[in-house]
């Protein structure tokens, strides 16, 4: 099992480090030893990956089994995806209203007070998801 973890965090600092090197050379021209390289991380990388699920489904399992049944489990689960949808939702959407207030103001400096507002009501949604998140943990 540790064997897996780390080969699997060598070949990821190696991806890393082997984009960075290109990066750093400029090496974008060469296309197909870019490919070779992406090509060979990806036959090392995924049977890796997939041994560590193989590995760590079981202990998974059992863990539960042995564990008692708690129905609060599910709520755990609500509680996180409500906090992280929101928050991905907000992020999409504090990208797209920023763009577009970053253009508008660029036009007419006038309108930045408005531009703001857009802005602010679309980090609301992660507020929302936050708010939910915690009557559903007030719940359990």
């Amino acid at each position: 099992m540790q064997f897996i973890l780390i080969s699997t965090t060598i070949i990821v600092l190696l991806t890393i480090g082997t984009g960075m090197f290109m990066m750093y050379k400029d090496m974008g021209g060469n296309k197909k030893r870019l490919k070779k390289i992406l090509k060979a991380n990806l036959f090392i990388f995924l049977p890796l990956l997939i041994g560590a699920i193989i590995t760590l489904v079981p202990q998974a399992v059992s863990a539960e089994t042995a564990s008692s049944a708690s129905p609060s489990g599910l709520g755990f689960i609500a509680a996180a995806l409500s906090t992280g949808l929101a928050t991905i939702g907000a992020g999409y959407a504090v990208g797209v209203v920023g763009s577009s207030a970053l253009g508008a103001v660029s036009e007419d400096s006038s309108i930045l007070g408005k531009t703001l507002i857009f802005v602010g009501l679309a980090e609301g949604i992660a507020i929302y998801g936050l708010i939910v998140s915690i009557l559903i943990l007030g719940r359990l």
